[in-house]
């Protein structure tokens, strides 16, 4: 049997290749021009799941993009880990901002990674972190070391919200059947220090909409006695933080959970450097709600910011007009005890009741997720704890996140299992920006320390008393 490094390192190139072949196809579910390679990709994971030993792989549709699903399975007696990514990608605007093109991956050098990064648009989130459980399994099944079973569940619309999969799971309770999900959708700490995700935030995304008159109107004409749109929903905006930058929406934090000194004192414990965070994002300084560290406001509280913001004429030269409309996306993060649905309806109530005379208001919710909080006692996440342990030569640190998948409250809904959100991606990497990124040691290093994750989980799950 060929230890899991050395099968890496004598695979290394391959591995690199797949994935940029992969990362070539531009998968973006937001846009409809793109709908085609989505379903390419689609084709290209089963694939993929079934040349790296998956008994069974297909391409199942749903009212949406499909969902491909795949499964191992070792022995029925045997516990079954689910593994959950998608092959989907944010769109690549503006591609402009891009050093190289977003869907024609290059590996250079940076300063994080001095063994290379792949550039490219899903390179991090998610193909590069979904692939990574591909190629585990390759490893596993080549080398009769996978000691339990696995399924794959990889969807399509995860950068739009999901909208198919709970029709997906709900009608597929059996097939789904398993004992832990294992997702890697998230990042750590750093590459010395690695972290493992306990908390992710929930949220609430809406769009509004502020109607003034019946058409644009010439400014010098009408400037000054009609309400401008634009004007009206910035001035709406503003109002929704206060001095302190405290959301000012009427019960907005009447559930939110209120953290121990004892553990905001824990997680203070956690490596950050505030001048490394601010050189990073070329700021002088940091911005948020006072009586918090960055740390904290990025994870353990909710916040309100406006995606985008239009209307009006922005081409080039010069239309002096009052635009009709004004729009804007807005999205809330949240944390435990927050219902997404019920601070979107607060949200929309307060929104509607601010609009002064003379505009109309419309607060369109788009979707939403509730937050989700992993007990480090789980056994799934002590497996995890031991794997990255093994592999990174120190014990990771668990930490509660800033971002939103909102599926994995679902999956605890409907499949009655807990998540284990071991991720390999680092805030530098640029999800969602341009010139995203996936170093190379990360890529590797995930493909390493995964079939430990399964070796471990095993071995708990049998000796587990409480099972």
């Amino acid at each position: 049997m060929e230890d899991i490094s050395s099968y890496v390192q004598k695979n290394k190139e391959r591995f690199i290749g797949e994935l940029i072949e992969l990362l070539r196809i531009p998968s973006v579910s937001a846009d409809p021009a793109f709908s085609q390679d989505v379903l390419n990709t689609a084709e290209a994971v089963k694939e993929s799941l079934l040349q790296a030993g998956c008994d069974h792989a297909e391409v199942c549709d749903t009212p949406g993009y499909p969902i491909v699903y795949g499964e191992k399975t070792v022995d029925a007696a045997l516990p079954t880990v689910l593994v959950y990514g998608h092959y989907d990608v944010q769109p690549p605007d503006p591609v402009e901002l891009w050093e190289s093109g977003p869907f024609d991956p290059v590996v250079k050098t940076t300063e994080i990674h001095p063994e290379g990064a792949i550039f490219a648009r899903g390179a991090c989130d998610d193909k590069g972190q979904m692939y990574m459980h591909v190629k585990a399994l390759e490893y596993m099944v080549k080398n009769n070391t996978l000691p339990c079973n696995v399924k794959f569940m990889i969807e399509g619309e995860e950068e739009v919200g999901s909208e198919s999969l709970e029709w997906f799971i709900k009608r597929n309770q059996e097939k789904l059947k398993n004992d832990v999900i294992l997702i890697s959708d998230t990042g750590m700490i750093s590459n010395s220090q690695p972290s493992i995700t306990t908390g992710l935030r929930g949220l609430s995304y809406v769009e509004v909409e502020v109607t003034g008159p019946n058409r644009d109107l010439h400014s010098g004409l009408y400037g000054g006695a009609v309400a401008n749109p634009i004007n009206v929903l910035t001035k709406m905006i503003a109002s929704l933080h206060d001095e302190n930058n405290h959301i000012t929406v009427p019960g907005f934090y009447d559930k939110v959970e209120e953290i121990s000194a004892e553990e905001r004192a824990e997680m203070a414990k956690a490596p950050f450097s505030i001048e490394k965070y601010r050189n990073a994002l070329n700021i002088d300084e940091v911005y948020g709600e006072k009586g918090y560290t960055t740390s904290e406001r990025s994870s353990i509280r909710p916040t309100l910011d406006v995606n985008g913001i239009w209307g009006g004429y922005i081409g080039k030269g010069a239309k002096t007009v009052i635009p009709a409309k004004a729009y804007a996306k807005i999205s809330m993060r949240l944390v435990p005890d927050q219902d997404w649905v019920e601070i979107t309806e607060l949200f929309k109530k307060h929104f509607e009741s601010i609009a002064p005379q003379g505009v109309k208001v419309e607060v369109k919710p788009h979707h939403g997720g509730q937050a989700y909080v992993t007990p480090i006692d789980n056994i799934g996440y002590q497996a995890a704890s031991k794997a990255y342990n093994d592999t990174f030569g120190i014990i990771p640190i668990p930490q509660r996140s800033g971002g939103s998948i909102p599926i994995i409250s679902l999956f605890e809904k409907e499949l009655k299992s807990k998540t284990i959100l071991m991720g390999f991606g680092l805030d530098t990497d640029a999800i969602h920006s341009p010139n995203e990124h996936f170093g190379i040691f990360n890529y590797l290093k995930g493909i390493e320390t995964i079939p430990l994750f399964y070796k471990y989980f095993t071995e708990l799950y049998n000796s587990d008393s409480r099972l």
